[in-house]
């Protein structure tokens, strides 16, 4: 009896193992999708609100989880001020008063551009692989395709800007087709849906993301990815503040 109990006991240890893996696998696959060992992308951004609404347009650049760039492109008064990560530090080009600014981590949660992306969603300072817990805690539809609904606890040790994330991902081509952020308190933020799925750069991905906030009627962000390439040659020497004075 103590036997069969003994491995019983195993067996749903080794289940919970398993199911945990499997969460960060289905997480990995999907980032990995998105981003790649390299990544090039045009982007149009509109900022909805009540009373009025504006485009920017950007282009982005990135290498694992340790480098990234980003460069206005539209409107004119805003071309050229750029962003970027090269490992653990963060910074910003204003070339209209040809000032660079080091950002810290604490602003890592405000709206870039007046918007309701984050700093964090541009630069990609957090990992959703590598800063969170994660575990499968249902399964739902979004959109016509059956998901895997995944819970992301941050650990400890990591900083990141949200205390729970939930991301609903396709259980076929690790599509990413809702993201519901929470603060630390357990309330939600925001909500992020993917929408337009079509085939770019080679990989099947949603084109059109809207970002809308928890406690701001009428406030919604969409993003419009244009155009993608994955896994092409870039060099880290490409993240450097120099070429934040001149990368177009």
């Amino acid at each position: 009896m103590c036997k069969k109990i003994s491995i019983l006991v195993g067996f749903l240890f080794l289940n919970v193992v398993m199911y945990s893996q499997n969460a960060t696998e289905i997480i990995k696959n999907a980032n990995d999708k998105e981003r790649g060992t390299t990544n090039k992308a045009e982007m149009t951004m509109t900022i909805q609100r009540p009373t009025w609404s504006r485009t920017v347009k950007f282009k982005s650049w990135g290498k694992g989880r340790e480098y990234s760039m980003t460069i206005i492109t539209y409107p004119a008064k805003e071309k050229g001020q750029t962003f970027l990560k090269r490992k653990n530090e963060l910074w910003n080009w204003n070339p209209t008063i040809s000032r660079m600014i080091k950002l810290p981590p604490s602003m890592m949660s405000q709206g870039w551009m007046g918007s309701d992306y984050t700093n964090d969603d541009i630069l990609k300072e957090s990992s959703i692989v590598v800063d969170y817990n994660h575990k499968i805690i249902g399964n739902e539809a979004v959109s016509g395709y059956d998901c895997y609904k995944i819970e992301m606890i941050p650990k400890e040790e990591a900083i990141v800007v949200w205390g729970k994330v939930i991301k609903w991902i396709s259980k076929t081509d690790f599509l990413q087709l809702k993201s519901v952020y929470y603060d630390e308190d357990g309330y939600i933020v925001k909500t992020e849906i993917g929408k337009d799925v079509k085939k770019i750069g080679g990989r099947l991905l949603p084109t059109k993301i809207e970002i809308i906030p928890e406690d701001e009627s009428g406030n919604k962000t969409i993003v419009i990815l244009n155009s993608a390439e994955f896994d092409i040659p870039i060099e880290e020497t490409f993240f450097s503040q120099q070429n934040m004075k001149k990368v177009h």
